[in-house]
């Protein structure tokens, strides 16, 4: 939490922005496949879409609990759960992650904005050394968009620059903050080839190939910050 606004603060997404969340679900697929067979990971992933459907977020560890109702005698449930829990994240992350949030430190705050549930999404972020990297600044919500005044109040500044694989959230949050945030969309995952059939209104500010790209930005890329009390309400 910052005590004063600063100039610029960078709120970076998690999957698929910076580690490759798409290939922990093809390794999640394969594990399910070897514990307990096809037919049962077809009932995985069908619970898991139901409840990100109710919830609104990835929920692995909710799926699990559900999986287990009325089959615990499949003996593959608790590598299953040691599986998810001890997930090696950091070998997940996208190449320069590291170096380009330290490259980013140097110009401005940098912040962990993610999605997710309340137990499993925190730890992904700590086994991924991301934790560390942005010093614990960390915020997890349900959705992002809802949270902007929360997110004003913890880390407050006179502008953001908001970086996302989802091009629609960007121009969501575009529409809540106006000049006062530049959106990144990082081409990255599965929703940012899913974006390709899609009218982004607002379009991004700012469109980069992977997330390492951001390395080269120096503070010429950077609006000029107006105004520090701007940042207290949203338009």
């Amino acid at each position: 939490m910052l005590t004063t606004p600063a100039p610029v603060v960078f709120l970076l997404d998690v999957d698929n922005t910076l580690l490759d969340n798409d290939r922990f679900a093809a390794d999640l697929t394969a594990r399910l496949d070897q514990d307990v067979g096809p037919m049962e990971r077809e009932r995985y992933w069908s619970i898991y879409n139901k409840l990100r459907g109710t919830l609104g977020y990835a929920d692995y560890l909710g799926t699990l609990q559900q999986f287990r109702v009325d089959h615990e005698y499949q003996q593959g449930l608790l590598s299953l759960s040691t599986f998810l829990l001890e997930y090696p994240f950091n070998m997940r992350l996208f190449s320069g992650v590291l170096e380009t949030l330290e490259h980013l430190a140097t110009l401005g705050t940098t912040v962990i904005l993610s999605d997710g549930d309340i137990v499993f999404q925190p730890r992904k972020i700590q086994r991924a050394g991301l934790w560390q990297a942005v010093e614990g600044r960390v915020l997890v919500y349900v959705h992002k968009e809802r949270m902007t005044e929360a997110i004003q109040r913890e880390y407050p500044a006179a502008h953001y620059v908001m970086v996302d694989d989802k091009p629609q959230l960007l121009a969501a949050m575009k529409r809540i903050f106006g000049s006062r945030i530049t959106t990144v969309f990082v081409r990255q995952g599965h929703y940012a080839l899913e974006a390709d059939s899609l009218v982004i209104d607002p379009a991004p500010d700012r469109t980069i190939e992977h997330i390492a790209d951001l390395r080269g930005w120096t503070a010429a890329d950077l609006p000029v910050a107006t105004g520090v009390s701007e940042a207290a309400t949203p338009e």
